[in-house]
């Protein structure tokens, strides 16, 4: 009998100040009862949204190196999850974590802009391989300027209509992944939700959330991460839904309430406790 928790391999990069990738990944996780062993693209001394110059270690080549170590070792692992990469050779890295273990839950956070632009370390040559990832993913987490990216269409600036929301996620389905939850999507009502489509059931759903006039780092990874851990718990696509937004809300309403330093990220801290409770929801709704 197997009585391990659900194990992770999460191939993100490390920052060591400012609350985002594997610092929020970790606890995340780890709260919500899965082991997460950390595959670190690079580590950082902060990370790049206005905190000076960074230190910046790259670890490319540290990938296949565990990769080599963990087969080796015989580890099984439940998921696989990715998150910003460096380099077109990170994302071959991430494909063969994810063809040598093809059972395992396939996440895919296609971190690669916002808010209409594309990061500056990432081309357009690393833009298109990121559908490769996508391909063999089971569950995706785009903001709206990554889903735009994907689908190779102009970002769209005015909120969505339920119309234009479906047809996104059914089009982000057709790439590969099974579940697809567009993140931080402004609505034609006004309101600001998160959207998904289970495309092994047809159904399409939306979380509605509070908006605040801010905007903090780290709140994706947290996001994906909670989504991951409610589907390694068992949870449905709504349900998952629902978690992550409720966390990822509860963090950003108690950060702002203290005037933090938006750059240093939401004081998860404060508020992890809240993911040992698995009914700790927002409402979700059919889309």
């Amino acid at each position: 009998m197997n009585n391990r928790p659900a194990r992770v391999a999460a191939i993100h990069d490390l920052s060591g100040f400012g609350r985002c990738s594997l610092s929020v990944i970790l606890p995340t996780l780890s709260t919500m009862g899965v082991q997460v062993c950390p595959i670190p693209t690079a580590v950082l001394s902060s990370h790049t949204g206005g905190l000076g110059e960074v230190e910046f270690r790259d670890l490319t080549n540290f990938i296949p190196a565990c990769l080599e170590h963990y087969q080796e070792l015989k580890l099984d692992f439940d998921c696989i999850y990715s998150g910003f990469l460096g380099s077109e050779e990170q994302i071959d890295h991430c494909l063969s974590f994810f063809s040598s273990y093809p059972n395992a839950l396939a996440v895919v956070d296609p971190v690669m802009g916002d808010h209409g632009k594309a990061y500056r370390t990432y081309t357009e040559t690393m833009r298109n391989r990121l559908s490769e990832l996508v391909q063999v993913a089971d569950v995706i987490t785009p903001n709206l300027t990554e889903a735009c990216m994907l689908l190779k269409i102009p970002y769209i600036k005015e909120g969505l209509t339920r119309t234009q929301a479906r047809s996104l996620l059914a089009k982000l389905g057709e790439l590969g992944p099974k579940y697809v939850v567009i993140t931080g999507v402004e609505l034609a009502t006004g309101k600001m939700a998160n959207i998904g489509y289970d495309k092994v059931n047809n159904s399409y759903w939306v979380v509605a959330c509070d908006y605040l006039p801010v905007s903090y780092p780290g709140t994706g990874d947290i996001f994906a991460s909670v989504l991951t851990g409610a589907f390694l718990t068992g949870d449905s696509l709504p349900i998952a839904m629902g978690r992550a937004t409720y966390f990822v809300e509860r963090c950003i309403k108690t950060t702002f309430s203290y005037s933090s330093d938006p750059r240093y990220g939401v004081m998860l801290e404060k508020e992890l406790s809240v993911l040992m409770n698995g009914r700790n929801s927002a409402e979700f709704a059919l889309l």
